[in-house]
C-alpha cells in the first residue's frame, strides 16, 4: 500500500522572516488526513531569513531532529546546550518532560534552509537529552546512511522510539533497497532531486508512505538527497 505527499499538497506560511512548508498538520494548518505517519508527526521544510529566528519556546514529550541543508542554525536551550548546526549535522533534541529552546538564523546574510522533524517517544516522562553529529556526505553517497535509531549504532544519534531513519545521495541511475520485514513501514522524503520509488516518480518536497510491501527501492533519476524513515 503506498500513498503520495505531493509538494504542492503541504500546508503552506510565509511569515516574511519565515516561508514554511508542512508535510502533516503543524501551527496554523490542520488536515485530519494528515497528523502524521505512524510515530513520525512532523516534517517541516523551513527558509529563514538572516538574523530571524523563533524566539525561546517549549516543548514536551517529543523527539525533535533538525538538519540543515544550506546555511546555519543556532540554537539554545534550557539544558545549557548552545550550537551551531551547518550542513552535514543532525541534531537531536528529546523534549522529555520539558525543555525551552530557541533557533536562530546564524547569518546576517544569508538565509538558512533547514528540516525540522517530529517523531513521538515510546514513552512519556523522559529525563530531556540532546545530541548533535556530523554525517559527511561521502558517507551517504549511494548508500542509506543510518543518521538516527534506537540504540545509537553505526554512530547514528539516539532516539527514543523504534524507528531508523536514514539519509541518503543518489546519482542519476544509481539505487538503494529497503526491506521491509512484516509491521515495519517506511516513509521517504525527497530533499532535493528527482527518484523513483518503487515506480512512483516523487520531485523535491515529496514524500510517500509505504505498507506492507516487501520492500522499498529509490532510483536517482537525476542527482537527489533523500530522507528515509524506517518505522514500526
Amino acid at each position: 500500500m503506498v500513498r503520495i505527499r505531493k509538494a504542492n499538497e503541504r500546508g503552506h506560511a510565509d511569515h516574511g522572516w519565515l516561508n514554511t512548508y508542512h508535510t502533516f498538520s503543524f501551527a496554523n494548518y490542520h488536515d485530519p488526513q494528515q497528523m502524521g505517519f505512524r510515530s513520525l508527526r512532523v516534517i517541516n521544510e523551513d527558509r529563514v531569513q538572516p538574523g530571524m529566528g523563533f524566539p525561546t519556546h517549549p516543548h514536551r514529550d517529543m523527539e525533535i531532529i533538525s538538519a540543515v541543508l544550506e546555511g546555519a542554525l543556532e540554537h539554545r536551550d534550557s539544558m545549557g546546550n548552545g550550537s551551531i548546526i551547518r550542513p552535514g549535522e543532525v541534531q537531536r533534541m528529546s523534549a522529555g518532560t520539558g525543555i525551552t529552546h530557541s533557533e536562530f538564523n546564524h547569518s546576517k546574510n544569508d538565509p538558512v534552509h533547514f528540516l525540522q522533524i517530529w517523531i513521538f517517544p515510546d514513552k512519556d516522562g523522559l529525563m530531556p537529552g540532546y545530541e548533535q553529529k556530523y554525517f559527511p556526505d561521502k558517507e551517504k553517497r549511494g548508500v542509506l546512511r543510518l543518521i538516527a535509531s534506537q540504540d545509537g549504532r553505526e554512530g547514528s544519534v539516539t532516539i527514543h522510539q523504534d524507528a531508523n531513519l536514514y539519509a541518503a545521495l543518489l546519482e542519476a541511475g544509481e539505487a538503494v533497497v529497503q526491506t521491509l520485514p512484516s509491521g515495519r513501514h517506511v516513509w521517504v522524503q525527497v530533499v532535493r532531486g528527482t527518484v523513483s520509488v518503487n515506480g512512483h516518480e516523487l520531485e523535491q518536497g515529496d514524500g510517500a508512505a509505504f505498507s506492507e510491501e516487501k520492500r522499498v527501492v529509490v532510483t536517482g533519476l537525476e542527482k537527489a538527497e533523500l530522507l528515509m524513515f524506517d518505522l514500526s
